[in-house]
């Protein structure tokens, strides 16, 4: 049986909660918010799940025309949120996951040449994404779709 191809379509507000759940899901490990709560705990009564995914939210308000999805047959697969910032023509993709079901289709690659494609369309010189030294996935695969990388950041944080 041949599969229905993956097309990518434009965000909807329906679509917030399975994107907060593919984002909970996929991060585990690779998330600078997980990392604080291994070595701080948790505050406020939230974990780093209600944190990471409250990262879409703000994607999705601050540019819902750049957040993008994958699907397939209705059932959503994956996403990608870019951030413009036309002053000094930079676009930056903050968030992207594909379900584990579908890792391995090359979704990832399609859904950064979309939003690279919706940066150049805003005029945007530069794209940038940034990933963590634990995403060996994230590692290869924004080389490989022509990022450099340009430098390594620290992250500190303590307990107040």
């Amino acid at each position: 049986m041949h599969e229905s191809p993956v097309s990518i379509r434009h965000y909807r507000a329906a679509d917030l909660f399975i994107l907060r759940q593919i984002t909970t899901d996929s991060f585990g490990g690779v998330s600078l918010d997980m990392a604080l709560e291994q070595k701080l705990g948790r505050w406020n009564e939230r974990d780093w799940k209600a944190r990471k995914a409250d990262h879409i939210d703000d994607d999705v308000n601050q540019n819902p025309e750049g957040c993008f999805v994958a699907e397939r047959d209705g059932e959503i697969l994956g996403y990608i949120t870019v951030r413009l910032d036309p002053l000094n023509s930079r676009g930056r993709i903050p968030n992207m996951a594909v379900v584990e079901s579908a890792r391995g289709l090359g979704l990832g690659r399609r859904l950064i040449v979309h939003a690279l494609d919706y940066m150049r369309d805003a005029g945007m010189k530069v794209a940038q994404i940034e990933t963590m030294a634990s995403n060996a996935i994230g590692q290869h695969l924004y080389p490989s779709c022509g990022f450099e990388e340009v430098a390594r950041k620290v992250h500190f944080a303590m307990k107040l």
